[in-house]
C-alpha cells in the first residue's frame, strides 16, 4: 500500500494558498517515490468554481480531508510528470494511504476526473515549472 514517508508542513500565505516548508514524500505503489519540493504552493482540495451543483456536493463531502494527497495531486498536475489519468489514480491511492475512507476517496477521484482537465498542464514556463491550465 502507498504511504507517506514525511509529514506535511505548510504555512498559509493566502486565503486558500499554502506553501510547503519541507519536502513531502509519497512512496506510491505504482509511480514509485514522488517528492513534492519545499517551496511548492498548494490549495489542497479547493475548487475555485463551484457553478456545477454536482461538484459543489462533492466538494462539501470531501472538504477538510486529504491535504497530504491533494498536495501531491497539485504537484503532479502542475509538473505534468505523469498523465492526468495517472495523477488522478495517485490521488486515490494517496488518500487511502492518508486514511481517507474508500467512498470519500472515490468521490475525490470522481471530482477530479469530472472537473480537473482545465487544471492539468504539460507545458513548462520559462522558470522550468508548469503553469496550470496550459496545454
Amino acid at each position: 500500500m502507498s504511504q507517506f514517508t514525511t509529514t506535511l508542513k505548510t504555512d498559509q500565505i493566502g486565503k486558500w494558498t499554502h506553501v510547503l516548508l519541507d519536502d513531502l514524500v509519497l512512496a506510491d505503489d505504482e509511480q514509485g517515490v514522488i517528492t513534492v519540493l519545499s517551496g511548492f504552493t498548494t490549495e489542497f482540495a479547493s475548487i475555485k468554481v463551484l457553478h456545477n451543483a454536482f461538484l459543489f456536493v462533492l466538494f462539501a463531502l470531501v472538504s477538510g480531508y486529504g491535504n497530504y494527497a491533494a498536495t501531491v495531486h497539485d504537484w503532479l498536475y502542475t509538473t505534468g510528470e505523469v498523465t492526468r489519468k495517472e495523477a488522478d489514480a495517485v490521488l486515490y491511492r494517496a488518500l487511502r494511504a492518508e486514511g481517507v475512507a474508500r467512498w470519500r476517496a472515490w468521490l475525490f477521484w470522481a471530482g477530479v476526473r469530472i472537473g480537473g482537465a482545465k487544471q492539468y498542464s504539460k507545458t513548462p514556463t520559462s522558470s522550468g515549472f508548469f503553469t496550470p491550465g496550459e496545454k
